[in-house]
């Protein structure tokens, strides 16, 4: 049995999320719930349910909602490069996508998603420079845009990322870190 507990504080408004895993062989279920669910007295608002198995299939159920969200990954090789493929359906918003992600090598993938009926189809090429810089264009199809980003790791947990959307010209700039010791932030500017 797995539990966590996460909570975040900003000046305007906290949060406050748990969750409680168990293993049931290679089936793991799990509950989720957030502070929603306790404010106000206890009621089903921020309760979900799931049952997975990693790697393999995840289906979650939006209690207040009444929601289903369904999710099957595999990966098959393609010329001996592992291509991982995602089909995600939930039924509430009708919405079908696909994902892909063919691994050439640990410096070089391209992604795909395409969101069904919509129109919406997105590449992405992936490309990590000694490990600490990310570079990655994208091109929206629905947009006839592209996109860029670059990431670059600094001291083991800090993260430097820019972002430039052509259609909107719109740049974005952020500052992050994961940390077990020092904790962790986000700061981000557009």
């Amino acid at each position: 049995m797995k539990a966590s507990f996460k909570a975040r504080y900003e000046t305007d408004k906290a949060a406050a999320a748990a969750t409680v895993a168990v293993n049931a062989g290679d089936i793991r279920l799990r509950a989720s719930m957030t502070d929603a669910t306790i404010v106000s007295g206890p009621n089903l608002n921020g309760l979900a349910l799931a049952v997975e198995k990693p790697g393999f299939f995840i289906v979650d159920y939006n209690v207040p909602k009444k929601d289903f969200r369904f999710q099957f990954m595999n990966t098959i090789r393609v010329s001996e490069k592992p291509l991982n493929l995602t089909y995600m359906h939930s039924r509430g918003d009708n919405r079908t996508s696909l994902d892909g992600t063919l691994v050439f090598d640990s410096a070089n993938k391209v992604s795909a998603n395409h969101v069904l009926g919509s129109g919406n189809c997105k590449l992405k090429y992936t490309y990590v420079h000694g490990g600490l810089t990310t570079f990655e264009p994208s091109y929206d199809f629905s947009k006839n845009s592209w996109d860029f980003a670059i990431s670059r790791r600094v001291y083991g947990d800090d993260v430097f990322r820019a972002a430039y959307q052509t259609s909107s010209k719109n740049l974005g700039l952020e500052w992050s870190r994961n940390s077990k010791l020092n904790g962790s932030f986000k700061k981000s500017v557009t």
